[in-house]
C-alpha cells in the first residue's frame, strides 16, 4: 500500500477537469488498497478536514486564494502545517497537479527536502510568447527541476512540458484523463425542444474557451440553419458578451443561456443536444468532448493542442479556431446529427477510458519512483545549478533556507523518525485484507 497526497489549489466545491480528475483518480486509488489524502486551500466556509465519498480524506487549509482561486506563491508560508500533514498521514508519494497551482508547486519544493517522492501532472498547454506565460513557465522549471517523474495528459502536452520546464521526455508519462462513462448515457427521448437540432455548448465562459469565437458562430448558424436550437451552459467574464450578441440578433428564443451547471446536472444537459460544440483556443485533452461523445452527441471542435488524440474521427469534425471554419464544419455535421448511432458512441467511449486504467497507470509511475534511489544534496544543488548562473544562485539560497527552516521545526515540533526517508519494497503487491500494514521501512 503507499500513502498518497494529492494537492492542487484546484478541488471541490470548484468544478472542471482538474477538479474532476484529482477527485476520481483518489477514489481509483483508495479502491486500489492504497491511503489517499487531498490537500487544498479554504473555499469560503469549507476549512478544515472533510470527508468525501469512500472515506476520502480532504485538508482545507486555511490559505486564502490571491486570483483565480490560486494562492500566493510564499515558499515559506506553508511549510510548518504541510509538514504536520504529510508526518501525521505518513505520506510516501507527493503528487501536484496542474502547473498553475502554486500551492502544490510549494509541496513539491519541501517534500523533496523532508525525503518523500514527487510527482507532477500537467492539464494545460501554455505558450512562450507572452509575459504570463513566460513567468509561469520559468517558476515550473524551478519547481520540477527535481521531481521524480511528471505526467502529461496528452502526447502534444508532453513536448508542451517538456520545452517548457527542460525536462527529459523519457521523465515524463502520458497517460490521458477519463470519464466515468456509466455517468454519462445517452438518452434521445429527452431531447427537446422537439423538431430541432440542439448544439450543446458547456465550458467556462473565458478567452482561453474561445467564448469570443462562439460569439460570431451562434448567429451565423441561427441565420443558415433555421431549425438549430442552441443551450449554452456555464458561467464567466465573458458571459455578458454571449448575452448582449443574442439580444442585439434577437435570438433569445433560439438561445437558451443556463448559467453554471452543476456536476451531476451536465448529463441532464448533454442529453438534450445532437451535437456538442468546442470553441477552445488551447486544449491538454479536453475531458468535455468525451464526456459528451458518450452521451451520444457528435462533436464538433476546434483543432488546437491535444485534442486531436481524443476521439476517433468517425466522432468528430474538427475546425481551425476561425468562426469562418467552424460555421462550414457545423454545416456538414448538422444534416447528419439526428442519425448518430448514440449507443454505439457511448460503448466505443467506455471501452477507450476508464478512470481504473487511468489508476493503475499512475500506481506503476509510484511503484518505479519509490523504487529509485533519493537525490542527494549534491544532486539538489546541480539541479538548482541548472537553472542559471542568476536564478540558480537564488534557488540555492532558498533550498538552503529549506533546510534551516525543517532542522528548527524538528527541534520545535519533533516527531519519531521524522527526517528519515521511506523506502519501498517493490515485490510488494497490494492486498486489500492488510489494507493498513504498509511495506515501507525507515532507515
Amino acid at each position: 500500500m503507499v500513502n498518497i497526497c494529492l494537492i492542487c489549489d484546484f478541488f471541490y466545491p470548484r468544478l472542471g477537469g482538474v477538479e474532476m480528475h484529482i477527485f476520481q483518480l483518489g477514489l481509483c486509488l483508495m479502491e486500489r488498497g492504497h491511503k489517499v489524502i487531498i490537500i487544498t486551500h479554504k473555499y469560503d466556509n469549507r476549512a478544515g478536514v472533510r470527508y468525501m465519498t469512500n472515506g476520502l480524506k480532504v485538508y482545507y487549509c486555511p490559505f486564502v486564494p490571491a486570483h483565480e482561486q490560486v494562492v500566493l506563491f510564499t515558499y515559506m508560508g506553508s511549510l510548518a502545517l504541510l509538514r504536520q500533514i504529510l508526518l501525521r498521514e505518513e505520506i510516501h508519494v507527493v503528487h501536484s497537479h496542474a502547473a498553475t497551482s502554486f500551492f502544490g508547486g510549494e509541496l513539491l519544493l519541501h517534500a523533496k527536502s523532508l525525503g518523500y517522492k514527487t510527482v507532477f501532472t500537467d492539464h494545460s498547454l501554455f505558450a512562450f510568447n507572452d509575459a504570463a506565460s513566460f513567468h509561469v513557465n520559468k517558476i515550473l522549471k524551478f519547481i520540477l527541476s527535481e521531481v521524480d517523474h511528471a505526467v502529461s495528459v496528452s502526447h502534444i502536452s508532453k513536448e508542451n512540458l517538456s520545452m517548457r520546464a527542460s525536462l527529459d521526455p523519457r521523465n515524463i508519462s502520458v497517460i490521458p484523463n477519463a470519464v466515468d462513462c456509466s455517468r454519462f448515457k445517452p438518452d434521445p427521448s429527452k431531447r427537446y425542444p422537439l423538431n430541432t437540432v440542439n448544439i450543446v455548448v458547456i465550458s467556462r465562459l473565458t478567452f482561453r474557451k474561445g467564448v469570443d469565437l462562439l460569439v460570431d458562430v451562434v448567429p451565423t448558424i441561427c441565420k443558415r440553419f433555421p431549425q438549430v436550437y442552441f443551450i449554452i451552459g456555464g458561467d464567466g467574464p465573458k458571459k455578458k458578451i454571449i448575452e448582449e450578441s443574442i439580444r442585439k440578433h434577437g435570438l433569445t428564443d433560439r438561445v437558451e443561456m443556463l448559467g453554471s451547471v452543476p456536476g451531476h446536472k451536465v448529463r441532464e444537459v448533454l442529453v438534450r443536444g445532437h451535437i456538442f460544440l468546442n470553441t477552445s483556443l488551447t486544449e491538454a485533452f479536453c475531458i468535455a468532448i468525451v464526456e459528451a461523445a458518450s452521451c451520444g452527441l457528435f462533436v464538433v471542435s476546434t483543432n488546437v493542442g491535444g485534442v486531436v488524440e481524443v476521439l476517433p474521427k468517425n466522432m468528430v469534425n474538427f475546425a481551425k479556431p476561425d468562426p469562418d471554419d467552424i460555421c462550414e464544419k457545423l454545416a456538414v455535421a448538422i444534416p447528419i446529427a439526428k442519425n448518430v448511432p448514440s449507443h454505439q458512441y457511448h460503448e466505443q467511449v467506455a471501452k477507450m477510458y476508464s478512470w481504473h486504467m487511468v489508476a493503475e497507470r499512475t500506481e506503476t509511475v509510484y511503484n518505479k519512483i519509490l523504487s529509485s534511489p533519493y537525490p542527494s544534496i549534491l544532486g539538489r544543488i546541480k539541479a538548482c545549478q541548472s537553472n542559471g548562473p542568476f536564478f540558480g544562485l537564488y534557488l540555492l539560497i532558498l533550498l538552503i533556507i529549506d533546510y534551516i527552516a525543517i532542522f528548527i521545526l524538528d527541534l520545535i515540533f519533533p516527531f519519531k523518525n521524522l527526517s528519515k526517508p521511506l523506502k519501498f519494497n517493490p515485490e510488494y503487491r497490494v492486498n486489500k485484507e492488510k489494507y493498513g500494514d504498509h511495506q515501507f521501512k525507515v532507515n
